[in-house]
């Protein structure tokens, strides 16, 4: 585990600048973003995942402190008198050596002179027994640290899920714009089409007027979808912890993956979601606060070794001496605060322990509905695939009738209609698969990337270079 945590604060340390490197070592071509570098990229460089990698480093160095109380302590001081108190006086006076008996009996023992004293002090100290108080903290810090560390990749693998997510919803509001230009495009052919039946007396202007009003609708239609491709594509940038407006190249998005493995092999692997496992940890802790507070019935024992230099100016040696100490101490009677402290740790780990079980129980009533969703979305779209296909046969029988003069103009459009809806409905099936199944694999415990297709997965560091537009 040291040497996990180690390399945790290594990676943090050089990541920045390995992060800059990678972004000025982009070429001036635009390359396609993958899902997988999205996912990438968020795990590195968000900031919710930046602060959990810091939270684990801080957890790390609590551990370091909790470890450090075992050593000894070497202190240095430096302490300055002058007093006339008669005691004092005659204890500075022996301890810089330089008593007379004379001069004490020829003088008024209890009106001295004003005396200086400095004191430097040079002492060692060290707990020898603490009644398992260090241990217990030692112990609770190191589960502490692994809670955080727990904790770090999993705030990862939702940064991660996060910035899939922006990913899907910019590609879904992109794939909305293309069919909605496709659609305006072939309206627009049928307006000009019926405008020219109608100047040759071959169709009534109402039928020309449906087509433009159809027309306008879908203009209308994509007008909307293209802010929403620019809100996307802004929130792209934030998953990613980009400060820029940024046109992102996206690689196409293509079928996901298959689910694979059934429900009982999600929710095995939900058992050790890394989430429950910090809870699990931070359990721990919590049971072992019981004995920590048990330990102030136990005696204390430790050892100190000082070394005094007396002078009459600052840090000066004229007189020095030695002390060896070991002390031991107990409290024989505190009123019952230190029971009244263990009672109350009992009580807060048993509840701890019902709160991780309705966690736990939780997790698993999670990934029972994720799967549930994932196999859903995945029949929904099959059923919307096949849809579009009925559909584009349906257009093209229906475009044939109507050059034939069999079917108006508005028959045709609805068939154009439908066949968007129908494409449309594709589209949000197949992305909502996507989500699905990372969401899946996230709740069971797995990195979402593993639900990714082999050809969505990640290139190693991203090659990708944004488009950027940058803002006033």
């Amino acid at each position: 585990m040291k040497n996990e945590r180690h390399t945790v604060r290594r990676l943090a340390t050089f990541l920045p600048a390995v992060l800059a490197l990678a972004a000025a070592s982009w070429p001036a071509a635009a390359a396609e973003l993958t899902l997988g570098e999205a996912m990438a990229m968020a795990r590195a460089q968000s900031r919710t995942a930046v602060a959990a990698r810091e939270r684990a480093a801080a957890g790390g160095e609590r551990l370091r402190e909790a470890r450090a109380y075992r050593r000894p302590v070497l202190s240095l001081s430096e302490t300055w008198f002058r007093t006339d108190s008669p005691a004092e006086a005659f204890a500075f006076q022996l301890n810089q050596k330089r008593f007379s008996l004379p001069e004490f009996a020829a003088g008024d023992p209890n009106d001295p002179a004003a005396i200086e004293n400095a004191l430097t002090r040079l002492e060692v100290s060290m707990p020898l027994y603490t009644g398992g108080e260090l241990a217990g903290r030692i112990r609770q810090a190191e589960l502490a640290a692994e809670a955080a560390g727990e904790n770090a990749a999993w705030v990862a693998d939702r940064a991660a899920l996060a910035a899939a997510e922006a990913y899907v919803g910019l590609a879904r509001a992109r794939e909305q714009v293309a069919l909605l230009e496709r659609s305006l495009e072939t309206v627009a052919g049928h307006v000009e089409l019926a405008r020219a039946y109608v100047e040759q007396g071959m169709l009534v202007s109402s039928e020309l007027l449906r087509a433009e009003v159809e027309h306008a609708r879908i203009e209308d239609l994509l007008r909307e979808a293209q802010g929403m491709a620019e809100v996307a594509a802004a929130n792209l940038s934030f998953r990613l912890a980009i400060e820029r407006r940024t046109d992102w190249r996206l690689a196409p998005l293509g079928d996901p993956a298959p689910m694979g493995d059934d429900l009982d092999a999600w929710l095995a692997d939900a058992e050790a979601r890394r989430d429950l496992v910090a809870a699990r940890r931070l359990l721990e802790a919590g049971e072992l606060e019981e004995r920590v507070q048990r330990s102030g019935l136990l005696p204390k024992t430790g050892i100190a070794v000082r070394r005094d230099w007396n002078d009459e100016t600052l840090f000066g040696a004229s007189a020095d001496s030695t002390a060896v100490m070991a002390m031991a101490r107990i409290e024989l009677f505190a009123g019952g605060r230190h029971r009244a402290a263990a009672g109350a740790a009992r009580a807060d780990a048993e509840a701890a322990r019902s709160d991780v079980e309705q966690f736990r129980q939780g997790i698993r009533l999670e990934v029972e509905g994720a799967f549930v969703r994932a196999t859903s979305a995945r029949e929904r779209l099959a059923t919307a695939r096949g849809g579009v296909t009925a559909a584009a046969e349906v257009e093209r029988i229906t475009r044939e009738r109507f050059a034939s003069g069999v079917v108006k103009t508005i028959d045709l459009l609805d068939a154009v209609t439908a066949r968007r809806e129908a494409e449309m409905r594709e589209l949000v099936a197949r992305t909502e698969a996507h989500l699905a199944g990372l969401a899946l694999a996230l709740a069971a415990g797995r990195e979402p990337e593993s639900a990714l297709p082999p050809s969505g997965g990640a290139r190693g560091p991203s090659t990708a270079s944004p488009t950027t537009r940058m803002t006033p």
